[in-house]
Order: structure tokens, then sequence, then C-alpha cells
């Protein structure tokens, strides 16, 4: 699979995200019309991520919000009552995305090495797809609340033990060797996530996001190989 093969199997564009964030925050949302709360979630978070990735999420304020997204203060606050509401809406919705995504792909597959490459692959594409989203999520965890912390600690070692559960069935089926495997679900997110927080280091190398995957697919294979 390469990535112009993934964005054809998924769909990830922002109105897509943003209907989705309005089916999980009805009760917090005071626009009624579908319509207009998309078009405008969209001005939301484009601004606050254009803004957070250059400045730093606890920078920015409502006011400079409001200005670059060309909504007032007062539509903002029918989205969300303060920074911390909107920072968790921006969180969460990522983490399903990349759950719902993950577990789409790989679902029907057998083959525990298929389903090894399928997974990082997707979780790659995706986070090439959204990159200014991934970038922002991780550098803003910090700024969650305690509760909200938690809950991206808990997606971070959730997203580890689907590839730790692969491995492991790869083993048992006799298609990966036996060895000391505890290190490799963590070593594989971090090069998974490199790829979206040091993004500059491979434009400057004119790696493309395909062979990078190719790289990390084979890297693995490689190490696990009998």
């Amino acid at each position: 699979m390469t990535f112009e093969d993934f964005k054809r199997m998924v769909s990830v564009s922002k109105e897509e995200i943003c209907r989705k964030i309005l089916e999980g925050n009805r009760d917090k949302i005071k626009v009624k019309k579908e319509k207009k709360v998309v078009e405008n979630l969209v001005k939301i978070f484009d601004a606050t991520l254009e803004i957070s990735n250059r400045e730093g999420f606890s920078n920015m304020t409502v006011r400079n919000l409001s200005k670059k997204a060309g909504l007032s203060m007062g539509a903002l606050y029918s989205y969300f009552s303060n920074k911390d509401e909107l920072l968790e809406m921006i969180q969460a919705q990522g983490r399903e995305i990349s759950r719902r995504v993950l577990e789409t792909q790989i679902g029907p597959i057998d083959d525990p090495r298929e389903k090894l490459r399928r997974a990082i692959q997707s979780h790659l594409y995706l986070s090439e797809a959204m990159q200014p989203w991934f970038y922002f999520s991780y550098i803003e965890a910090r700024n969650l609340s305690k509760t909200e912390q938690k809950k991206a600690i808990a997606s971070e070692i959730d997203s580890e033990t689907v590839f730790l559960e692969i491995i492991e069935e790869g083993i048992r089926r006799g298609f990966y060797a036996v060895k000391d495997i505890t290190l490799v679900a963590p070593v594989l997110k971090a090069m998974l996530q490199d790829w979206y927080l040091k993004r500059w280091k491979y434009k400057q190398r004119k790696i493309t996001i395909d062979q990078y995957a190719d790289f990390v697919v084979d890297f693995i294979e490689q190490y696990l190989s009998k």
C-alpha cells in the first residue's frame, strides 16, 4: 500500500473530522445548524493549529484565535467555553481518528506479517495526511488536564499494545523468531512519531513518506525475522 492508495481508501477531510467533533460535542456546541457548525469548526481548528504550531497553544489568546479564524469572540464561545475545552476537543478527536483508522485497516487481515505492515503504513500515512494535527497533539499533551493526560497516556499505550499483540501472534504462528520483544513496540512507536515531529529533516533529505514507510517496515521485519 502506498500513500496514494491510503488516501483513496481513507477519508480524512477536515469537514468529516469536524462533523465527528460535532457528533461528540452536541451538548457543548450551542449552534444548531450542522453545515454552519462544520464550516466554523474547520476555521477554528485550522487557526488553532496554525497559531499553536508556530507560537504554542499556551501563548494563543482567544482574541488572536478570533482574528485568525475570522469569527467574533462571541461566536467562538458558542463552540467551546474555554481554551482547555478546545484543547481537549482537538486531542480527543485525534485519538478517535487514529483508533478508528487503525482498526479499520488491520481488522480484516489474518496474516500477522501483513497486519504489521498495514499497521505501520496506516499510522505513518495518517500522520502524513494530518501532520499539523498529530504534531499539535503530541506537543500540547503537556497542557492537558490531569484527566485528559491520563487518556493521552492510555491511548499511547493502547497503540503500542496493538503492535505488540500483532508481533506476539506472529511469533506464536512461527512467522517471527522468539526474541525479547519488550522494546520493539516502543521503539517502533518512536520511529513513527519521528516522521511527523521532525518532518523537516526528511524533507531536506528528499525522503518521501513511502520511502520512510518501506524503511520502517523492512527494519522491523529484519529484526523479527527468523
